[in-house]
């Protein structure tokens, strides 16, 4: 055998008894025609069904990654326009409404329960969340079926809904119905849809009005038909602070939003203006607090919330890794807690 039939020989690879080729040591095994895709081969976007630790098929979600998937850090935005809100309607009327308050809350986090799982389907659809920084998600990383995750986000805006239409009946004031549609399809528009408003700059408004304004002049108009000017003026405070919280996570995001052709505020204004805006947002609730610190005896001990908000300007003004934008992130959730909560009680005694 001349040495061109012995390299003809080695590139084919060993024969069986039958005379077929078999596949070298390592090398996945030959897919017939007409045969399904092979356990452990590439998903696609969001498809679920992506490689696995040590490539045995694509691992299920656990109750870990559905937890992480609702984005528990971000309830503090839910919250606190329920607690300015209700010390501002303590304040009106000198009543609690405790079963009234109850199903704000209920709204609110059902609310941005239903917006995290259905931002989560919607970038993982998209593509969006193929590069990411941080865990992975549930539709992107393929932990779950997109249609799964649609569905959970769907329950929590039926809940939402479900609460919202029971505090209209019981307080009289039908024309919330339309507020109460208009945040539900803002919550899906902010990713989902063929032109997501998300994705030109536009959700940061969103959130001032929703998470802020509408949060919480709205808890206050349930309980009490009379709106002081404390519950708008609260309702500015608390609505910086969520703007804040989101330009953090986006501030993060800016190089795979934008390989994403997400263009958010932060992707759109940069870096520095980015860090700039975010200083200014946590200082505006400083200043609303100077203010009622006036009139109000326990509003100066809110102060003492700038123990939180201080160290998490700081690291966001020198901010280099995700890490320190996942710290800030959560400083500023914990700030905007304890202030609201702060806030409320100083309105309420």
């Amino acid at each position: 055998m001349n040495p061109e039939d012995v390299a003809r020989a080695v590139a084919s690879g060993p024969k069986t008894r039958g005379g077929t080729t078999r596949p070298a040591a390592g090398a996945p095994p030959r897919q017939r025609p007409g045969q399904r895709p092979l356990p452990g081969g590439k998903g696609g976007r969001g498809s679920g069904k992506g490689p696995g630790r040590n490539g045995r098929g694509p691992r299920r979600a656990r109750l870990r990654d559905w937890l992480r998937g609702a984005r528990i850090r971000t309830l503090p935005m839910a919250i606190a326009p329920v607690l300015v809100g209700t010390g501002a309607a303590h304040l009106s009327d000198g009543f609690w409404h405790g079963r009234m308050a109850l199903l704000c809350l209920a709204i609110a986090v059902f609310m941005i329960l239903g917006v995290n799982f259905a931002n989560d389907y919607s970038d993982g659809v998209r593509g969006t969340d193929d590069v990411r920084t941080g865990p992975p998600r549930l539709t992107g990383g393929g932990l779950a079926r997109p249609r799964t995750v649609l569905t959970v986000a769907m329950v929590f805006f039926g809940l939402a809904a479900a609460a919202g239409l029971l505090a209209v009946i019981l307080s009289g004031r039908w024309w919330l119905l339309v507020v109460g549609a208009a945040a539900i399809a803002a919550a899906w528009f902010y990713t989902g849809g063929r032109r997501p408003y998300g994705y030109i700059g536009l959700g940061e408004l969103a959130v001032f009005l929703f998470f802020g304004l509408a949060g919480t002049v709205g808890t206050t108009y349930l309980q009490t038909a009379n709106v002081p000017q404390e519950s708008w003026i609260g309702a500015v405070a608390v609505g910086c602070i969520a703007v804040a919280t989101l330009v953090s996570n986006n501030i993060r995001d800016i190089p795979t939003d934008r390989a994403a052709g997400k263009r958010t505020l932060s992707v759109l204004i940069g870096a520095l203006w980015s860090r700039v805006l975010y200083i200014v947002l946590m200082l505006v609730p400083f200043a609303v607090l100077a203010l009622y610190s006036l009139f109000y005896f326990y509003a100066p001990y809110v102060f003492f919330t700038a123990f939180i908000a201080v160290p998490a300007m700081i690291i966001a003004a020198t901010a280099r890794s995700a890490r320190e934008w996942i710290l800030v992130l959560g400083l500023t959730n914990l700030f905007a807690l304890f202030y609201a909560l702060g806030l409320g009680i100083a309105f309420a005694f």
